[in-house]
């Protein structure tokens, strides 16, 4: 039985992945910052849950020890910051310090810290917002542009592992919704379709790099 870490596995993108897994027989280890929804996913998922948050290293400990090595790291856990976004000329720069830890460090710290099982994948949950420049998503932004030349990087070192960042896509959860505060988002597609794309890179033979999700699974909308 394969073991997988999923953060920000609560809701929204990191609970439909964390489902699609559990239906492949998959052992999971799941963490997100709220307790309650999340050993209420895990106990639906029969999954190991690690209440915690990702920026801090005890809690990062505690998630590799209940896992032991690793068959797949999903980095899905992140953190937005203000609702709505400010521009970068007026962003609290400690506020920034903290998006920084949450999105970009801790899934360093994580892969770090990881013990490989031959094989591994890893999977780096990044944003268009990483690779676009977008006004008023420059915290956001920047911290999925650093992810995705970490991933980068961490691909070239490590040939023996496949490392993926991916791009999901618009989705309707309550991370994109407060990045609109007070739109209506539920145009947007549900976090389970992005589900295909992310299993393409876990059970297929991609090489590593960066992808969008709608285009690993042709059909799905973006």
């Amino acid at each position: 039985m394969p073991t997988a870490i999923v953060t920000g596995a609560s809701r929204g993108l990191g609970l439909a992945l964390a489902r699609a897994l559990a239906d492949r027989n998959w052992r999971l280890v799941i963490d997100a910052r709220e307790a309650e929804p999340l050993l209420a996913a895990a106990e639906a998922l029969g999954a190991i849950a690690i209440p915690g948050d990702v920026a801090d290293a005890v809690h990062r400990e505690a998630l590799l020890a209940a896992a032991g090595p690793v068959d797949l790291l999903v980095n899905n856990a992140s953190l937005l910051g203000p609702s709505p976004q400010p521009r970068l000329a007026d962003y609290p720069l400690d506020v920034l310090e903290r998006v920084y830890r949450v999105n970009v460090l801790a899934p360093l710290a994580l892969f770090q810290l990881a013990s490989f099982a031959p094989g591994a994948r890893v999977i780096n949950v990044t944003s268009d917002a990483g690779a676009e420049a977008y006004e008023g998503w420059g915290g956001y932004g920047s911290s999925k542009a650093a992810l995705e030349q970490l991933s980068a990087i961490l691909a070239i070192e490590h040939p023996e592992l496949r490392i993926y960042a991916v791009d999901p896509g618009d989705m309707n959860t309550r991370m994109h919704q407060q990045a609109f505060p007070g739109e209506d988002i539920s145009d947007r597609p549900p976090p389970e379709d992005s589900v295909p794309g992310l299993l393409e890179l876990i059970e297929g033979d991609r090489a590593s790099g960066r992808y969008r999700a709608a285009e690993l699974a042709p059909g799905v909308r973006a």
